[in-house]
């Protein structure tokens, strides 16, 4: 079994908040493959499913951001997922919007959802799947940024690429990290 976690807050307002992209991004899996409806587990939301003949346990935790690692480790411990099966995906201020990247381990880079994860898991070893959200430009500008919801300007081009992302979950379930990447930009063509 594979775990995939998407990040993000729980108020219904923050729903399309760029900081919950990962919550939107396990969202369209779960709809796209026919996962079971969502029910509260593990300080969470999951679903299951087979994606390409593989078992994912998705997870939304609903204990904040900064606490994430929490409701991930719960679930990770109960169904014993080594890290290598576990999958994040989260908002990358470093990559441009709608650009994604993936990659094992690395720093948390000022993300307190990918903080929590190190500190509650073994280590930061688990896979990340990085979706761009852009850099407002200044410093002083991230968090309302982060917190913001995406423009109107950028909500096509949102589904468009969460459409994706579904399209080529079945590449990602097979650990082709690099295919699923490459799967979803010819998509997003």
């Amino acid at each position: 079994m594979q775990l995939w976690t998407g990040l993000g807050n729980p108020e219904p307002g923050m729903s399309r908040h760029r900081h919950n992209i990962g919550f939107m991004a396990v969202d369209a899996i779960a709809a796209r493959h026919g996962f079971s409806p969502w029910r509260k587990r593990f300080r969470g939301e999951t679903a299951d499913g087979n994606i390409g003949g593989q078992k994912i346990l998705l997870l939304k935790p609903m204990t904040y951001m900064n606490l994430s690692g929490d409701s991930v480790q719960q679930a990770a411990q109960f169904f014993k997922i080594p890290q290598s099966d576990i999958t994040v995906f989260h908002d990358e201020l470093d990559l441009a919007f709608a650009k994604l990247r993936i990659k094992r381990g690395g720093g948390a880079a000022g993300h307190n959802g990918l903080r929590s994860m190190d500190r509650c898991l073994p280590g930061p070893d688990y896979w990340r799947v990085r979706m761009g959200i852009g850099h407002p430009g200044h410093k002083d500008r991230v968090h309302a940024h982060v917190l913001g919801n995406f423009a109107k300007a950028e909500e096509p081009e949102l589904e468009r690429w969460l459409d994706a992302i579904a399209d080529a979950a079945s590449i990602l379930a097979k650990g082709e990290r690099e295919a699923f990447m490459t799967k979803v930009a010819l998509l997003l063509g």
